[in-house]
């Protein structure tokens, strides 16, 4: 059999499939199965189907991607970031949204994004998008027309980007929730060390309170060890007692603080009950790069000691050929892959899979992929017998089911995107 090609039937049984024992209640990292498929839902093996003899290719459910940026994707070609660091990508994105950041702008590009996931094997996304004046709604009517033609293809989420400066004024931060209420979105900033981030994180658990509303931060993106605003959402969590969830990502400055203060603050995030979402790819290429010096420290967060204690850790894909990330394709094998690399995963706990699958769709209240029976047949199925042939090779010839059947995986040529790439903004038409 060609590796690509399954049967065309009804029911199928996938026989002598290799799985990652936390998905199937086994405490083994791998262990061998049989997975049958009838009227696109997993059935139990047994029943009269199809049978194919997989030859231990490994099986996962469809992936969730927790943490992207699909309104900054694709826009390097047009503002690249001008020194790799994280300055230079703050202020070549800032300067690309003036007269750019439209319907006719966000859509293809976000769609292009899309496309993407959808054909490497994800099923749910949470975006960011960023809030300025300009355009803010616009991209949020964007946002809900795609969540709305994607539904039964990729689940979407959305969450806002602001500084948590905005706490600093209740009516700015007031109209902006309301504005992604409206949508059904999640509450999110980028917190600011200061002496008011304090006070500027609680406005923002009050007004996601006032709302029912999740809360999504993106928290300490720096090496300087001296930042520490993850405690302060932590402890602002457990004195308001917030019911909602709360997601916390980046997390970087913890590598490079004292190892009594970093082992503190995430005791305090173990009892706030915050769920952690790593960018290993983006913190990697962004943290402490300096002209003509090898970096030393990577800004990967303190995954094991996190997983130590109770706390929920996912990985996701973060930003794809922005000013923040030149590379990435919205492809969470390849977040699995370098994941586990950086962040030494192996020779671990046989079940950090949890990451890229279970853990995030918890913590953004997705549908939980699974293998058991009854479950929508949405799998990831590659040629890889086991985990070092699975990250040796980017798996390109994978196959993808979506109800039990095989989808078209082309992936979208970076041509279509050429329009956009222009070197001035284009004029806003009425």
């Amino acid at each position: 059999m060609d590796f690509r090609t399954l049967p065309e039937a009804d029911s199928l049984q996938l026989d002598n499939v290799t799985v990652p024992g936390c998905l199937v209640g086994e405490a083994a990292p791998l262990v061998t199965r049989s997975i049958a498929i009838s009227d696109g839902r997993i059935a139990a093996p047994g029943r009269a189907a199809t049978r194919v003899d997989m030859r231990g290719a490994m099986v996962f459910p469809a992936f969730v991607d927790m943490h992207t940026h699909l309104d900054k994707g694709h826009i390097w070609p047009r503002s690249p970031n001008p020194d790799g660091t994280f300055d230079g990508a703050i202020e070549a994105t800032g300067a690309d949204k003036p007269g750019r950041w439209d319907a006719a702008d966000l859509r293809p590009r976000m769609e292009f994004s899309l496309r993407s996931a959808y054909a490497h094997g994800t099923r749910a996304i949470r975006t960011h998008l960023d809030h300025f004046e300009e355009a803010s709604e616009e991209s949020w009517q964007v946002f809900a027309a795609l969540r709305d033609e994607w539904a039964g293809r990729i689940d979407l989420q959305a969450s806002v980007l602001t500084g948590s400066d905005l706490g600093q004024d209740k009516a700015a931060l007031s109209k902006i929730a309301d504005l992604v209420a409206r949508y059904g979105g999640i509450l999110g900033s980028v917190t600011c060390p200061s002496e008011l981030v304090r006070d500027e994180v609680e406005a923002f658990f009050a007004a996601a309170a006032d709302r029912g509303m999740d809360l999504d931060f993106h928290v300490d993106e720096t090496m300087d060890p001296n930042v520490n605003t993850l405690r302060d959402i932590a402890e602002v969590a457990i004195s308001t007692g917030f019911s909602g969830k709360i997601v916390v990502g980046h997390l970087c400055s913890l590598s490079t603080m004292a190892e009594s203060e970093a082992m503190e603050t995430l005791d305090i995030v173990a009892k706030a009950g915050l769920h952690v979402v790593s960018l290993p790819m983006c913190n990697l290429y962004l943290q402490d790069r300096h002209a003509a010096r090898t970096p030393r420290n990577r800004g990967l967060t303190l995954v094991h000691e996190m997983k130590a204690r109770g706390i929920p850790i996912s990985f996701a894909s973060d930003n794809t050929r922005d000013p923040f990330y030149a590379y990435g394709d919205m492809d969470m094998l390849e977040v699995m892959r370098e994941a586990t690399r950086i962040g030494h995963l192996d020779h671990s706990d046989a079940d950090w899979t949890h990451a890229f699958i279970t853990n995030p769709a918890a913590a953004c209240g997705f549908d939980a992929p699974s293998l058991a029976p009854g479950a929508p047949a949405d799998l990831v199925i590659v040629r890889a017998r086991g985990w070092t042939e699975l990250f040796s090779r980017p798996q390109s010839d994978r196959i993808v089911l979506r109800a039990g059947k095989a989808i078209d995986r082309t992936l979208p040529d970076y041509a279509e995107l050429d329009f956009l790439m222009t070197d001035k903004p284009m004029t806003r038409t009425a």
